[in-house]
């Protein structure tokens, strides 16, 4: 069986090379186009270009997916199935193609957080459980019907980078999975069965990152974990930004008021929340490198 794989950053590398050690016939890689990022304004390669380049993969980046000359050089690739993981929109002419169809991983529990971001939104809502779904894709975004899934837990400290980890493997050893069970004709497919209930899992903005101390703590908390380490939420100190990678949930009033900061200025900087507090361990000051709290406390003045 030919498979073309789409994908571009680390989380797809795990899956496309997990295909590859299971012996499957990988005919093309479709990844993001080459980009200048940095100060340095260097040429960035995708994760998946770099990974498919050193396995002696061909390559495809095209800028448009409905360009006649990617098309054409996509049926010529004569793929029996493709896989995305991690990738952008596909329009109808490139999903409908290969004869077994196209299937996604998708990094939550669907019909549950559906979208952009599944791994933070099941975080920032306090969630205990998540995990990876594999389903073929359709025309609504995430909507197909489901082929398998693994569950994952969720620690009550664990971030989004964390979580992301977990999935990306779990994610990988399911597509393994699912795509023998295609390969042999053997899988089944279940439909998705979204309710008033359903939750969403949208892009997020940096907006979004900005902690309102008025809210309970435990709600921060999850905030803090789910933003972590992207895009990050943040506060103001001392008229600058300060991104928050970790911080201890404290479960205590301190009879002052929300937002009120207290420290030591040498161990710890606690916030104030609604019924609680927030001690900041790993935290980005704006014009500063990340660090531990006490690194950075020793070059403050309060």
């Amino acid at each position: 069986m030919k498979i073309v794989f789409m994908g571009t950053p680390d989380f797809a590398v795990a899956s496309l090379s997990a295909l590859l050690a299971a012996g499957f016939d990988i005919v093309g890689v479709v990844t993001a186009a080459d980009k200048p990022a940095g100060r340095g304004q260097k040429i960035n390669e995708s994760a998946v270009k770099k990974f498919a380049v050193a396995n002696g993969l061909k390559v495809l980046q095209p800028l448009k997916l409905k360009a006649p000359e990617f098309i054409e050089e996509l049926k010529a690739l004569a793929a029996d199935l493709q896989v995305v993981v991690a990738f952008r929109m596909l329009p109808e002419v490139v999903w409908a193609m290969p004869p077994k169809g196209t299937i996604n991983l998708h990094g939550s529990l669907l019909p549950d957080y559906r979208g952009a971001a599944p791994i933070n939104h099941a975080i920032i809502n306090g969630e205990r459980e998540s995990g990876v779904t594999t389903f073929f894709l359709t025309h609504e975004i995430d909507t197909g019907d489901i082929i398998q899934s693994a569950k994952v837990s969720i620690g009550p400290d664990e971030t989004a980078g964390e979580l992301h980890d977990k999935l990306m493997e779990t994610g990988a050893a399911l597509l393994v999975e699912t795509v023998k069970s295609i390969e042999a004709g053997t899988y089944t497919e279940q439909p998705q069965l979204s309710t008033e209930h359903t939750k969403h899992a949208p892009k997020l903005f940096k907006e979004f990152g900005e902690i309102d101390w008025n809210q309970p703590a435990q709600k921060i908390h999850n905030l803090i974990r789910g933003l972590s380490p992207y895009p990050t939420a943040y506060t103001m100190l001392q008229d600058k930004t300060l991104k928050i990678f970790k911080a201890e949930l404290e479960m205590e009033t301190p009879g002052v008021n929300t937002g009120t900061y207290l420290t030591d200025g040498k161990t710890y900087l606690k916030f104030v929340a609604a019924d609680g507090l927030l001690n900041l361990k790993d935290v980005q000051l704006e014009g500063k490198k990340r660090m531990p709290i006490g690194d950075l406390l020793r070059g403050m003045r309060f």
